[in-house]
């Protein structure tokens, strides 16, 4: 069984009665603790060490990592109790590290003269400094979440005494609410989600799964099928005219080049370019008809 050396003022029930007060270096002795130590016993120790100011600051720190070390295990399940209700793109072990914080706060602040298990008490304060942290890396207000959840209670609960999905109407009339000012909080709870373009498409987490990111349509990509159908109509309609006519029409409408441009590669000026250009699409017009606005775009 391991066993680790700490600091006491005598046994635990003497340390106990003399926890409030102060504890000079001299009177500190060895005090061997073992993992069946109980925890009880441990904040007595704690609690002397705080109280003996820099005669106990080894003895503290000693202390409150064996704190940290048994309830470690309450942090974790804590944390993977909430992260059941969190997407899929928050880490455990992130939870885990802000619940950390909420234990050392705890173990800063508990009063042992009052009486309360520390378990219940830094149960509090873990579940806090996580939520905490949570809030802190939200984008959308707290208010704008807390009317969604009310929306989304009072939907359920409409739901249930219906035993249909409740109308707009009577929504609103649940929650007193104007027809307008719901439909602008529902808009505005349910614009502010976010996922993780790297999850998993299916459920499991085979290595050759698809991702998110694979399956999105790429809005700003060009479409073969419509580019294919531009260039052959573009050959279409410039069939009848000049090599030169057709090089014009090409590089502006299609490549995009400018007509000074067009002109350095023809040796032409740029006004030249822009005569011819208008004489072609004159002639364009006259044989396109009413069509040629949706064609050349």
């Amino acid at each position: 069984m391991s066993t680790k050396k700490f600091a006491s003022g005598g046994n635990a029930s003497t340390a106990r009665k003399k926890s409030t007060k102060k504890t000079s270096k001299g009177n500190l002795k060895t005090l061997a603790i073992t993992d069946d130590t109980a925890t009880e016993d441990l904040w007595v120790l704690y609690i002397e060490a705080r109280d003996a100011g820099a005669a106990g600051k080894e003895q503290l720190e000693m202390v409150r990592n064996e704190l940290m070390e048994r309830h470690l295990p309450l942090v974790r399940y804590i944390a993977d109790r909430l992260l059941q209700t969190l997407p899929k793109s928050i880490e455990l072990d992130d939870l885990v590290s802000a619940g950390l914080f909420g234990l050392m706060d705890a173990i800063r602040g508990f009063d042992l003269d009052r009486g309360i298990k520390f378990k219940t008490y830094c149960s509090t304060r873990i579940r806090g400094s996580i939520l905490d942290q949570l809030r802190s890396q939200d984008w959308v207000p707290r208010l704008v979440r807390l009317k969604a959840g009310k929306i989304g209670k009072a939907l359920a609960r409409l739901t249930g005494e219906y035993g249909r999905e409740p109308t707009h109407t009577e929504l609103a009339e649940s929650l007193e609410m104007e027809h307008a000012e719901l439909s602008k909080e529902m808009r505005e709870a349910n614009a502010k989600a976010m996922f993780s373009l790297s999850e998993k498409w299916e459920d499991h987490d085979d290595d050759n799964a698809t991702e998110k990111l694979d399956v999105l349509e790429d809005h700003n990509a060009c479409d073969p099928f419509r580019e294919l159908n531009r260039a052959d109509l573009l050959t279409f309609i410039t069939r009848s005219l000049t090599h030169k006519e057709r090089f014009i029409i090409e590089q502006y409408y299609q490549v995009g080049h400018t007509m000074r441009e067009i002109g350095e590669m023809l040796a032409l000026t740029e006004s030249r370019v822009c005569q011819i250009h208008s004489n072609v699409m004159g002639r364009l017009k006259g044989l396109l008809g009413q069509k040629q606005g949706t064609l050349l775009m």
